[in-house]
């Protein structure tokens, strides 16, 4: 049930927002090759899950979703795209496919998918800024953009992942790194529908507790789909992280421990849902349909 519930919420959104980043992002730019380059990664699908996680919220919460609320909901896409282009570059991961398409650098050089990385920082910003929400709820969901995406957050966790690789960390130490990494946005993303929807203090620590356990599991099912799966299926790459000694869930606790490190994360953030829907009275179906993530 709850898959079929995330299906149509999909069907519904998924549309809705790949059109806004089509029409929004067609003059982005007074240079055509970074226009181009900016939307070649930014349109080359993906499953949209940070911006459908804000937008749960807001369902969850009855908050209309206006112009506003879904320029400021997309925004964290364009932040994920810049992540994606600068982590597929030479220097980082080397990566020839993103979602089954040359990558940026591969397409445009590594020039533009720099600078095309570079301006999508800032307008993600751009659209928060500039999205008509409240000035209270532009600033708190400003600073916490900075903050997941900033030094002690994506980029930090970034860091760590370069510079450990050939060097096996701990379990809290890869835990941290990619609570960093990968978890920091998906926890915005839920912070940003709480900002906007707005929800009560208590509830929206809970449903952070649930975003930092959706992060954790996201990251776990990632490294466990490297060992198992083919390009073809992923549209990328795999079975590179072994092959450059990347610190993964896998390698650390083998295919069975990441599987159950797995389960642990998914249980913990049904719990968390549990907490939010006790003290707030409401339905959380909705963002406990996003955990079939990890079965389907």
């Amino acid at each position: 049930m709850n898959s079929q519930l995330l299906a149509a919420f999909e069907a519904r959104w998924v549309p809705r927002i790949n059109t806004y980043l089509d029409e929004n992002l067609r003059d982005c730019s007074d240079r055509d090759i970074l226009t181009a380059a900016i939307r070649y990664s930014v349109l080359a699908g993906g499953k949209r899950l940070r911006p459908l996680l804000t937008l749960a919220v807001l369902t969850t919460f009855d908050q209309p979703v206006t112009a506003a609320h879904l320029r400021a909901s997309v925004a964290v896409e364009l932040m994920h795209t810049y992540s994606l282009i600068h982590d597929d570059l030479p220097a980082m991961d080397n990566d020839q496919l993103r979602r089954g398409e040359p990558t940026s650098h591969v397409k445009f050089g590594e020039d533009v998918a720099i600078l095309a990385g570079d301006a999508l920082q800032p307008l993600s910003f751009q659209w928060i800024a500039d999205s008509g929400l409240a000035p209270s709820v532009i600033a708190q969901q400003t600073l916490a953009l900075a903050q997941a995406t900033g030094p002690t957050g994506m980029v930090a966790g970034q860091v760590a992942d370069v510079k450990n690789t050939g060097h096996q960390l701990d379990l809290p130490a890869l835990q941290q790194l990619h609570r960093e990494k990968t978890g920091a946005l998906i926890h915005y993303a839920v912070q940003a529908g709480t900002i906007q929807a707005p929800v009560p203090a208590p509830v929206a620590a809970a449903l952070l507790k649930f975003a930092d356990a959706f992060g954790l599991a996201f990251q776990i099912y990632d490294d466990i789909l490297d060992v198992t799966s083919t390009p073809e299926q992923l549209g990328k790459a795999t079975h590179k992280d072994a092959g450059e000694q990347k610190n993964t869930y896998p390698e650390l606790l083998g295919l069975d421990g990441a599987r159950a490190a797995l389960t642990t994360a998914v249980t913990a953030a049904q719990t968390a849902l549990r907490e939010a829907s006790a003290l707030s009275q409401r339905n959380f179906d909705l963002l406990a349909s996003f955990l079939t993530y990890f079965t389907n």
